[in-house]
């Protein structure tokens, strides 16, 4: 007879296994994890917005978006940059290695309250990847929201990564999709410019929709501003902030955002919420 698994705690990683990795761009790679323990991984549940710790042994840990679809139950995917010295070491695992994962950690995004809404998506850079999961839960559950707008932009047009996805959804019903690169190659059939110059021509209903945002903290307020100028409520604005996650658990301290502690009360919070703290240079 097995040994009984531990109790799940928030210190401790569960074992996981690499079932597939996907090399995105020359930097950028997303592992398909899957819990080695068959009733942790039936039992595992997220709402899309939330994180996982990675951990690598004698390594570290790194916080890292979930992009899979909280429904399909197949594996755990995560989305990954390779920048530090976790991230470097998650780059040289293949299928069959494996890593510990704690999670999922913090808030998601208000899907339930969206339903019905249309729904506007803005972001910057590798800011897609946690609104990936958003776009998914979208297009399988179409017939609960209304219009679909999503606005990508990236520093240098071979940044853009899942083009053929963006492809894709733009060929689906009530969707649109529009992109630009700061900096743009050859063959670039998209805006040039900033992604915020993308909003004058976004056809919703400001008074109908929910703007969900990921990005630079600096693209995010801009693009708040100019939402906040064609008439969006404050309230119906949500961003995903990013902070230097250590513990996950509101303990280490190094995510104190003002009063809030991004691991815990976000890393989604609605704009009235952070505007203040959004205009403080350097916070």
């Amino acid at each position: 007879m097995s040994a009984p698994a531990l109790p799940a705690s928030p210190y401790l990683p569960c074992e996981a296994a690499v079932v597939e990795r996907l090399d995105e761009t020359r930097d950028i790679f997303t592992l398909r994890l899957r819990l080695t323990d068959p009733r942790r991984h039936a039992g595992y549940d997220f709402a899309p917005g939330q994180f996982n710790m990675l951990y690598l042994h004698g390594v570290g840990e790194v916080a890292i978006s979930i992009v899979s679809d909280p429904e399909e139950g197949g594996t755990i995917d995560h989305t990954i940059r390779a920048v530090g010295r976790v991230t470097k070491g998650l780059a040289k695992l293949r299928p069959g290695d494996r890593l510990g994962l704690r999670g999922p950690y913090g808030s998601g995004w208000p899907l339930d309250a969206t339903e019905g809404r249309d729904v506007l998506l803005v972001t910057g850079g590798l800011g897609c990847a946690p609104l990936v999961a958003v776009i998914n839960y979208v297009v399988r559950r179409r017939e609960r929201f209304g219009r679909l707008v999503i606005v990508q932009g990236v520093k240098h047009s071979a940044d853009l990564i899942w083009r053929d996805r963006y492809e894709a959804w733009a060929r689906l019903p009530d969707t649109r999709v529009l992109l630009a690169a700061d900096q743009a190659t050859p063959g670039w059939r998209w805006h040039v410019g900033l992604v915020t110059e993308l909003l004058q021509d976004v056809d919703v209903d400001p008074a109908a929709a929910t703007a969900m945002m990921c990005g630079p903290e600096a693209m995010m307020h801009a693009a708040a501003r100019a939402l906040l100028t064609r008439g969006f409520p404050a309230e119906h604005l949500w961003l995903s902030m990013e902070r230097n996650m250590h513990c996950a658990v509101r303990h280490c301290g190094h995510c104190q955002f003002g009063a809030d502690f991004v691991c815990a009360d976000g890393p989604i919070f609605r704009y009235p919420t952070v505007e203040r703290l959004l205009q403080v240079r350097g916070f």
